[in-house]
C-alpha cells in the first residue's frame, strides 16, 4: 500500500603509540607534577617515541618547550606520556563533543488515531517537517483500541494520508508494520539534489 517516498573511554596500543595518536583513557587525565611514577615512555609533541625515560627527564624535556606532559595510557607498564600544549587539547576535544552532541540524530515520535480529523493531522505533519528540517528521525506510531483492531485499514489510510503529507520532505527508511495494536513506520529527512538546492535558493 505504501510506496517508499524518494567520554571518554580509549586506549594506546602498539600501533597507536608508534603514530604518536592520543586516546585518553580518563576524562581528567594526570599532567606534570600529578604524575608520581618513576619512568614513562615518552611520546614527544611531533608523535616520535623517545622511549622510556624517567619521568622527571620527561617533564624537564616537556617544560623547555613550554608544554605539558599528560600521561595518556596508566595502565601501560611503564605508563605513557605525550608532550602537548594540554589546554589546547582539551578546548578542542571539547569543541569535537560538542559539535558531535549538534549533530547527532534523534528519533523523535508522533501518535496518530485511526480516526484523526484534518486538523489535527496538519498539526502532526507540521510537527514533523520541525523535526525532519532539523535532521532528525520520526517514528510514527497509528495506535489502535478495541475493536479497532477489526478495521485496521482505517488507520493504514490515516497513515498514508499523513505520509503523502510529506512526500517532499521525507522518506520511509522502515516500512509500514503492525506490532501488537501499533501500526508504526519510520521517516528520515529527504535527500534534496543539487537541483532542488538550487531552485530552493532562487526562490
Amino acid at each position: 500500500m505504501f510506496n517508499r517516498i524518494l567520554n571518554g573511554t580509549a586506549r594506546v596500543n602498539d600501533c597507536n603509540t608508534c603514530r604518536g595518536e592520543v586516546y585518553l583513557e580518563s576524562r581528567e587525565s594526570r599532567i606534570n607534577e600529578q604524575i608520581r611514577v618513576s619512568q614513562v615512555r615518552l611520546i614527544d609533541e611531533n608523535g616520535g617515541q623517545l622511549g622510556v625515560v624517567s619521568t622527571y627527564e620527561a617533564r624537564r624535556q616537556a617544560q623547555e618547550k613550554g608544554l605539558d606532559l599528560v600521561e595518556i595510557a596508566p595502565q601501560a607498564q611503564p605508563p605513557v606520556c605525550k608532550i602537548m600544549n594540554y589546554g589546547k587539547f582539551r578546548y578542542s576535544k571539547e569543541k569535537q563533543e560538542k559539535k558531535n552532541r549538534k549533530t547527532q540524530i534523534k528519533l523523535k515520535e508522533l501518535k496518530l488515531r485511526p480516526g484523526i480529523a484534518d486538523n489535527d493531522i496538519k498539526i502532526k505533519v507540521s510537527q514533523a517537517k520541525d523535526f525532519l528540517s532539523e535532521g532528525n528521525k520520526v517514528k510514527v506510531t497509528c495506535m489502535f483500541r478495541g475493536r479497532e483492531m477489526a478495521h485496521t485499514e482505517i488507520g493504514e489510510a490515516a497513515m498514508q494520508r499523513f505520509v503523502e503529507e510529506l512526500k517532499e520532505f521525507a522518506m520511509i527508511e522502515i516500512p509500514p508494520k503492525m506490532t501488537g495494536r501499533s501500526l508504526c513506520l519510520v521517516l528520515a529527512p529527504a535527500k534534496q539534489t543539487k537541483g532542488d538546492e538550487r531552485a530552493k535558493n532562487e526562490n
